[in-house]
């Protein structure tokens, strides 16, 4: 049977018809992240780089290198990094990294520290450092990583690795941290794990990161404690695609590291260093 609608009524359904259209629009399909699969990658069994301090001296040239001055290092640091032997000294199978309460560079304290930047820059792979740490209030050690390219921009863009920091008002509680630009501390968004080690300051540790296209894994003495996966949603959770280099150094204050302030007696200070020593992720 055929059914006839008057011109109203058609006219009032060309209407429905154009209106739902234009409301529903395009359907759009978000995009899927690109998460890496974990290849389960491995390590070459002989470090490819290392040092391990056994010379006397200054720390080798061909491996090492110094930031210098008292800037404050964006984190109302104390210290004026220095390249002297006062300061850091390689004797007796340890590089030794030596903070002293004494004036220097227009700063109340003197320290160093030692970088692999254009000496060591490496896009994944494992890095392990056997370390003894300075203690008391105001000392704040670490063992980290920073992009040497800075491909993604300035601070936190291009990522921060901290294998290992600690602040001495906090005994023996030991940090493995990632920054990102979508994941670090000012904006209360790091990824970062903390560790009692008692003896921290009286024994030696091994400190040590596994880097991998897929995660950022932190280990202290051969026990994971830290993993950071990839996203696969781009630079600003994961700009850990690019060369990074290894820094050493004690500051003396700061943000954190004197939140609590500092005790000039517990000076000099002294972060001891066994070994370190870097070894090639085995691609897949």
């Amino acid at each position: 049977m055929m059914t006839i609608f008057t011109a109203p009524i058609v006219a009032l359904l060309s209407l429905i018809s154009c209106s739902t259209s234009r409301d529903e629009g395009p359907i759009i399909t978000p995009p899927v992240p690109n998460v890496p699969v974990d290849k389960n990658w491995t390590f070459e069994a002989v470090p490819s780089w290392y040092d391990e301090f056994d010379y006397t001296g200054s720390a080798s040239s061909a491996k090492w290198d110094y930031d210098l001055g008292g800037s404050g290092w964006g984190n109302n640091e104390k210290q004026n990094y220095t390249n002297s032997l006062e300061n850091s000294r390689v004797g007796d199978g340890l590089l030794t990294i030596t903070a002293r309460k004494e004036n220097s560079g227009g700063m109340a304290y003197s320290s160093t520290r030692l970088v692999t930047r254009n000496k060591l820059d490496v896009l994944y792979g494992r890095i392990e450092v056997k370390a003894k740490l300075p203690s008391g209030k105001g000392t704040w050690p670490a063992i980290w990583m920073l992009p040497t390219e800075r491909a993604y921009g300035d601070w936190p863009k291009s990522g921060e690795i901290d294998i290992m920091e600690h602040v001495g008002y906090d005994k023996d509680n030991v940090h493995f941290t990632t920054h990102t630009e979508a994941y670090y501390f000012k904006i209360n968004t790091q990824k970062s794990s903390t560790v009692k080690i008692p003896g921290a300051s009286a024994a030696f540790h091994l400190y040590r990161v596994d880097w991998t296209p897929y995660a950022v894994r932190g280990y202290f003495d051969n026990q994971k404690v830290f993993e950071f996966v990839n996203e696969g949603t781009g630079y600003k959770v994961w700009p850990f695609d690019k060369k990074f280099h290894l820094l050493l150094n004690i500051a003396v204050g700061g943000d954190w590291g004197g939140a609590q302030g500092i005790d000039d007696a517990v000076f000099p200070q002294k972060f001891e260093l066994d070994y370190v020593r870097y070894y090639k992720m085995i691609d897949k």
